[in-house]
């Protein structure tokens, strides 16, 4: 057997959407793609799958590939263009591979976390792709020594991979008399969180979603194979036909003998309701309802819920456009484009100098003035963090000379961080958690502010209540948090470590500690999940 891993130097790995690391919006979840399909060039229909998914990650990109006797892997820091070029790809050959583009959740953004991860010994390698982020962390790495008996660890873990994904991929690894297949069923019932993996073997290749099915994984047929991605958009884009959604809690292997499933687990849906508000490309679909409408049917809430006598409704782009066209058709005031957005800024390695910092969202957006000059505004956006980037958008719409800036928000207030996939702000970041809604309108300069509800955000979906997440607004998480509090992003390269447990919303810091925006506004309190709250 021969395994070869490939690293060339290239980017650092800092890509932000954002031009300052203190104003970061909510963080996509990765994308992951997989394929099995002999005959055809898997690594280009990979690196086209991954392409469709890069808003779910732009910080790494990898895929791996066999032919039946080896597995090859080829990743790197950087977007899935900056990592592969003709040359690489035509060196991944094979029938089978998986692929990953990732925004850590797990693990800081380093090479050695880059996906896939490998792993396993000289009868068998396996390579692994993961979206989501488990939450009994501290305790797989536990299990993962006990079974190492002392020897040192081996694989990822020893390349000083800090990620959840090395660590199922250690367990995956450590039977090499038992069949990949057997090993995978044992292992994914004691993963605890949200997780969707594509994972391979020399022959065969596989995909898992969590019993709780919080981050979408979707089935395709090809001519000549199949294909399973995190969205259904990656799937029409390499040509593959729709078949329908990974099951939560079902395993599915592909190889010369055709498709088998299996379930390791009984669902309990609690599918993530911000992959429709801003996560999921528009032109997904997941469970049945397509993304776009969603948003549209959201913008229509919004104007239901919160209506007001105005000129022109624009959208922040690109999230905040088909929210802001449900808001004009139900309120029937006239849509019409007030930005327009550099889109090749924020997608560099190049950071802005000071004085463009001080710009701030101009190297972004730029307002239309001769359309918005003297009109009173509706500004459609999907959800506000910090506030500091919808703070700048209406000083910018102001000094263009709108007469009246009113503000439409496609999602509740988000108060509370997720831990399973996207990576907000600390709670003691977010505006909501210290602010009502006319403190926060305030702080950004609105005349007025209007959050959807969450009745009417869920209603949007088409999805009963019961079946989705909510989490980031409500703060009632569907998959118990570890009571020792041993959670959040960098939980690997702290251990071992000691933190007070969450669920108490009364903790408070001292005065003195809290976080201020720009303006001197307080951007609220801590509480929560007390320890991965302090994590960056």
């Amino acid at each position: 057997m021969r395994v070869t891993l490939e690293h060339v130097a290239r980017g650092d790995g800092r890509l932000t959407h954002d031009l300052s690391d203190d104003d970061k919006g909510p963080q996509d979840a990765c994308g992951v793609f997989g394929v099995w399909a002999p005959g055809e060039e898997v690594a280009k229909l990979t690196y086209f799958g991954l392409y469709a998914l890069q808003h779910r990650g732009q910080e790494s990109a990898g895929i791996a590939t066999s032919d039946g006797q080896s597995i090859l892997v080829y990743k790197d820091m950087g977007l899935v263009s900056q990592v592969f070029d003709e040359s690489s790809l035509s060196s991944l050959r094979g029938h089978l591979a998986i692929g990953h583009t990732r925004y850590s959740t797990t693990g800081g953004s380093t090479w050695e976390n880059a996906q896939p991860t490998l792993g396993g010994s000289d009868r068998g390698t396996v390579a692994l792709a993961h979206n989501g982020n488990l939450i009994n962390t501290a305790e797989l790495r536990t299990l993962v020594d006990e079974r190492l008996g002392g020897r040192a660890a081996r694989g990822e873990l020893a390349r000083g991979n800090t990620s959840d994904t090395a660590l199922v991929t250690a367990l995956l690894s450590e039977n090499p008399d038992q069949p990949l297949e057997e090993t995978a069923l044992s292992v994914l019932p004691k993963l605890r969180g949200a997780f969707c993996f594509v994972f391979m073997d020399e022959h065969t290749l596989y995909a898992a979603r969590d019993p709780y099915g919080v981050r979408p994984l979707a089935l395709g047929r090809l001519e000549r194979g199949w294909v399973v991605a995190s969205e259904t958009a990656a799937l029409q884009t390499i040509g593959a036909s729709v078949i329908r959604e990974v099951e939560p809690g079902e395993m599915i292997a592909i190889d010369e003998y055709g498709l088998r499933t299996h379930r390791f687990a009984q669902p309990q849906t609690k599918g993530c309701v911000f992959e429709y508000v801003y996560l999921a490309r528009p032109d997904a679909v997941i469970n049945g309802r397509v993304v776009h409408e969603a948003r549209v049917e959201m913008g229509r809430q919004l104007a239901r819920e919160h209506p007001i006598d105005a000129d022109m409704v624009i959208g922040v782009p690109e999230s905040g456009v088909p929210a802001a066209t449900g808001y004009a058709q139900e309120s029937g005031i006239p849509f019409g484009q007030g930005f327009v957005k550099n889109a090749y800024v924020g997608r560099t390695f190049i950071q802005p100098s000071q004085t463009l910092r001080q710009l701030g969202i101009r190297l972004k957006l730029n307002p239309l003035e001769h359309v918005i000059k003297g009109k009173r505004l509706v500004v459609v956006d999907d959800s506000i963090v910090r506030g500091n980037t919808q703070r700048a958008q209406i000083r910018m719409l102001r000094e263009a000379g709108a007469a009246e800036v009113h503000v439409r928000i496609s999602s509740p207030p988000v108060k509370w961080p997720c831990f399973y996939g996207i990576d907000f702000a600390t709670r003691a970041e977010l505006i909501a958690n210290g602010l009502g809604v006319e403190e926060i309108r305030a702080s950004i300069g609105a005349d007025s502010l209007g959050y959807i509800s969450d009745e009417g955000m869920i209603a949007a979906t088409e999805q009963p209540a019961a079946q989705l997440c909510s989490a980031c607004f409500t703060g009632d998480y569907p998959i118990a948090l570890p009571e020792d509090g041993r959670i959040g992003k960098h939980v690997l390269e702290t251990l071992p470590i000691e933190v007070r447990t969450g669920h108490d919303s009364s903790i408070d810091l001292d005065p003195a500690d809290r976080r201020q925006d720009a303006d001197g506004v307080s951007l609220g309190v801590s509480g929560g999940a007390e320890n991965a709250l302090l994590q960056p």
